[in-house]
């Protein structure tokens, strides 16, 4: 790769200071950040780098989202307004009604819209990642892949979080056996923008054997592994059903908790399960939109102080972690009840060294500096809803959109430049996708005409 200067630019550090920049310059040499400092200054050590223009531009390091299901976004319009666990109770889930080919579409549309937003490094969480993930490799997004595994024995109509009475150790063996096929191919792919995390995807469908492999598959690739972890109040009885503790003391008593844990949502926590997630240094993936939506807003200042590592994610129906910055400001805000904490700044940087530190690449990624990869995204300041930009982060977090983001950038490679998707048919894959949405949907209905479903859908 040939040297890159961005000159003339606000530079947003995230670095320990919460250093920001102005009229200054990033250099970047092959994958990595070479240089930070005035304009001048940076120009001169790299002559014949290629210089790209930045007046009235800020780069921001891209955001990192800890917890994203990208085929999920099959259901926008129709899951985010009517609760969790959805009442709907379809025998088939739509997404068992898509084909591969079709799953490969909605997961590069998942991934078009994670550029879009600045996002350059997500945790996909999911069953049979293997289908898409060369889908994934190829958009030049960094990837950590985690392939759900359970061991529940559930009926089709079985909902998030209900009890679960029977586990099976065909269905345990047949789901490790699928996460580690992912973590032999894909760990360490595509010049490591390719990384692995294990996953049990429900507390209540994970039985402490698998708990167990999962705990050991992660210890033998040195990785992260993640899980669900009190997104109801269903959860939380049923578990004191099944088990007679709380989601979280489940895990605890399996030894699930600690360092490599990232669990997501942490909705209906107690103060005895705040306090094993924080001494354990548990890690937490907070979704502040998905949980307003559900009309949630998690303990996450308690977490904090505990002394847990904030990350941020979307969850289910779309990936913009513009909206994930805002609404987090917004929903930790009404729960303090404080209007001046926490601060926009605070917010990146829970969406960039936090999410970082919680997956375990903050050497790596998270903050431009000096040796760390070049993974960034740049805005438009010039630009109704930002001027004036005296104080850029709050501008954009308050007030930001992911149409102010022209260009993004992955291990020092341009993945979006400006406002075009560089490795992807963005307009075809769009089409497409609403076409699979469309046809899927009014098969689920013509399959099971008489399954209440109170949405009336555009026509096929």
């Amino acid at each position: 790769m040939t040297t890159t200067v961005i000159t003339n630019a606000t530079i947003v550090t995230c670095d320990a200071a919460r250093t920001v920049l102005y009229d200054s310059a990033l250099a970047i040499d092959g994958s990595r950040i070479a240089a930070v400092g005035p304009t001048a200054q940076v120009r001169a050590s790299y002559p014949d780098a290629e210089v790209v223009g930045g007046r009235g531009k800020a780069v921001f390091p891209g955001l990192i989202n800890c917890h994203a299901h990208l085929t999920a976004n099959l259901f926008r319009g129709i899951s985010e307004d009517f609760g969790f666990p959805s009442s709907f109770s379809f025998p088939d889930d739509v997404r068992n009604m898509v084909s591969d080919e079709e799953t490969v579409i909605m997961a590069i549309l998942g991934a078009i819209e994670c550029a879009r937003t600045g996002c350059t490094t997500t945790v996909e969480i999911s069953s049979g990642i293997d289908r898409y993930a060369g889908a994934l490799a190829q958009t030049g997004l960094r990837w950590v892949l985690a392939e759900n595994t359970s061991d529940g024995v559930v009926e089709p109509t079985f909902r998030a979080g209900e009890p679960v009475l029977q586990y099976s150790d065909a269905l345990r063996e047949k789901s490790l056996e699928q996460a580690t096929r992912l973590f032999e191919k894909w760990d360490g792919q595509e010049e490591g923008r390719i990384t692995c995390m294990g996953s049990t995807g429900l507390v209540e469908t994970s039985s402490p054997a698998l708990l167990r492999d999962v705990h050991t598959l992660a210890e033998r690739y040195d990785s992260r592994y993640t899980i669900h972890l009190n997104q109801s109040q269903l959860e939380v009885e049923s578990l004191m059903l099944m088990r007679g503790v709380r989601p979280t003391q489940s895990l605890f008593a399996n030894d699930y908790l600690g360092p490599r844990l990232l669990a997501a949502h942490c909705r209906f926590l107690d103060p005895s399960e705040i306090s094993l997630l924080g001494t354990t240094r548990s890690n937490i993936a907070h979704q502040p939109a998905m949980a307003a939506r559900r009309a949630v807003i998690p303990p996450i200042p308690a977490l904090r102080d505990a002394g847990c590592t904030i990350g941020m994610g979307t969850d289910n129906n779309t990936q913009d972690m513009v909206e994930v910055m805002r609404t987090g400001l917004f929903t930790e805000r009404i729960l303090r009840q404080d209007g001046t904490n926490p601060q926009p700044e605070d917010v990146l940087m829970m969406t960039t060294m936090g999410s970082a530190k919680a997956i375990g690449m903050a050497d790596s990624i998270g903050s431009l500096e000096v040796g760390k990869k070049a993974d960034l995204f740049v805005v438009n300041t010039r630009r109704s809803n930002l001027a004036p930009t005296m104080r850029i982060v709050s501008a954009f977090v308050h007030n930001g959109q992911p149409s102010d983001i022209e260009s993004v950038m992955v291990d020092g490679g341009f993945v979006m430049r400006d406002g075009k998707v560089l490795k992807v048919d963005e307009e075809a894959v769009i089409a497409e996708a609403d076409g699979i949405g469309r046809r899927v949907w009014h098969r689920l209905l013509k399959k099971y005409p008489n399954v209440p479903f109170p949405v009336t859908l555009a026509p096929e």
